[in-house]
């Protein structure tokens, strides 16, 4: 990470949210999360309630941004995504909201990314494509997103522990305790050794 904060917070008791970009717009997205999240959970379409609570905030944001200050070059810019998840009525929905304001929806696919790292998140994730995560458990879940992370913490400079994981489903959203994590972790161990062992029992 770029700076050391939690990018992992709850939306309501059903949901979370992470962001990437600004962090003065991802503190403003926080607040107004922390203010509105039963009626972004109980809107009819979570997308467009997100988005309604985001937009304001990034052009207040972009309004009074000054993009040349003398001397200083490279000051980043007031841009930030936001990604939210939750569970309702019996099924899983993931929202992203570009720094365009606009809306992407991801539940079908069953993984999405977002900030510096997104694009190796992206092609770590379609590696695991063939273990069609849409159709396994949340366990299996959990330690897949963590083995994406860890190998994300190998190759990009902005990504690195300690590592946040929230689990979802119908019964609401539980953001995993450091032990949690670490059962995950281990889960993680056996999975990659049990590919070891199979590659040597087929090639060697």
């Amino acid at each position: 990470m770029t700076y050391p904060a939690e990018k992992l917070h709850p939306l309501g008791k059903l949901a979370a949210w992470g962001g990437s970009g600004a962090r003065s717009v991802l503190y403003d997205v926080e607040r107004c999360f922390n203010e509105n999240s039963a009626a972004i959970l109980e809107a009819p379409d979570i997308g467009r309630a997100l988005q309604e609570q985001v937009l304001p905030i990034l052009s207040h944001h972009y309004n009074t941004f000054i993009p040349d200050v003398p001397g200083e070059e490279g000051g980043g810019t007031p841009s930030a995504y936001v990604m939210a998840a939750g569970w309702r009525d019996g099924e899983p929905w993931i929202v992203e909201i570009t720094p365009s304001g606009m809306i992407g929806h991801y539940a079908d696919i069953g993984f999405h990314a977002i900030g510096s790292g997104a694009a190796m998140a992206q092609q770590a994730g379609s590696l695991l494509s063939h273990f069609h995560l849409t159709e396994r458990s949340l366990r299996f879940g959990c330690a897949a997103v963590l083995r994406v992370l860890q190998a994300l913490d190998l190759t990009s400079s902005s990504v690195g522990e300690p590592f946040s994981l929230c689990r979802i489903d119908k019964d609401g959203a539980h953001h995993l305790s450091d032990k949690e994590i670490e059962a995950v972790n281990k889960d993680v161990r056996r999975w990659e050794k049990a590919e070891k062992a199979a590659i040597a029992d087929i090639f060697d």
